[in-house]
């Protein structure tokens, strides 16, 4: 592809036991060849947890990774880093691509969590108390998500034994089994609702980038939109790039090779023309 394009990631997750990202040095070789970087939410966990000082550390090596890598590099918020930025979204390519972290299509930010029940109450309050008609826009309502997300503390993510933390995941997001089937649901629902989302919020729009869910690919939606996942750098599934440069979008494997992150086979070509 040719320069200059910006590469947008998602869900880093550095920190948490199931991300892949011991080390953000792994990440330094995805440095090369943009002219900038996204990471489109989730990058760490900034909410509250047992152990604000390696909260606090882990985010100050984020931003020292960022400060030197050379490029400029942005980072959206996601709805486990609220408060990482003051950015929810953004648009690249004279608005014909639209870019946030995709928790935004679920009223309940995480259908499959066993906090799904509480997470959809408080949303409908911050949404409720929002100024009239503030609560229809696609900025009030990130506004509003990210006040939710804030106000509901690390889980599983901040437990430090291993075992206790594996049954913290578990019983977060697949125990009971119905929570898997709300998993499945999320994911074959997320295409569909982000396109309707970039149609309605941004119908210059051609092709929106999100994350959240975890599950990397690609989808062309009747609605005419290209919806774009980039998974994520944990197990199970891992992640895609997406390369956006004024003539389209460049979807590329990222691939764990000798310790560090890399990019691999390009997967499609969307064409912005």
């Amino acid at each position: 592809m040719a320069a200059p394009f910006t590469r947008i990631l998602s869900d880093v997750h550095y920190g948490d036991k199931v991300s892949r990202v011991a080390s953000l040095e792994q990440l330094r070789p995805l440095l090369e060849g943009p002219g900038a970087l996204l990471f489109n939410g989730d990058t760490l966990d900034t909410r509250t947890g047992p152990d604000p000082a390696a909260d606090a550390r882990r985010l100050e090596e984020v931003r020292a990774f960022a400060a030197s890598a050379g490029l400029p590099v942005s980072l959206l918020t996601g709805n486990h880093d609220p408060d990482i930025s003051s950015d929810h979204a953004t648009e690249l390519a004279g608005g014909r691509v639209l870019v946030t972290h995709g928790d935004i299509l679920f009223d309940n930010i995480v259908p499959w969590s066993r906090e799904a029940s509480v997470l959809r109450r408080k949303v409908i309050a911050a949404l409720a108390a929002m100024p009239p008609g503030a609560n229809a826009t696609f900025e009030g309502r990130l506004k509003a998500f990210r006040a939710v997300s804030a106000s509901i503390p690390q889980t599983h993510q901040s437990e430090g034994n291993l075992v206790l933390y594996a049954i913290g995941l578990a019983s977060n997001t697949v125990w009971p089994p119905h929570r898997m089937m709300h998993m499945l649901q999320a994911w074959s629902q997320a295409p569909s609702r982000a396109a309707s989302i970039a149609a309605r919020h941004r119908p210059s729009a051609a092709v929106i980038v999100i994350g959240h869910t975890h599950r990397p690919g690609v989808w062309r939606t009747a609605a005419g939109v290209t919806v774009v996942n980039t998974g994520s750098f944990c197990r199970p599934f891992g992640g895609i790039a997406a390369d956006v440069s004024e003539a389209g979008v460049s979807i590329r494997r990222v691939g764990l090779e000798r310790g560090a992150f890399r990019i691999g086979r390009t997967v499609t070509e969307i064409p912005l023309s």
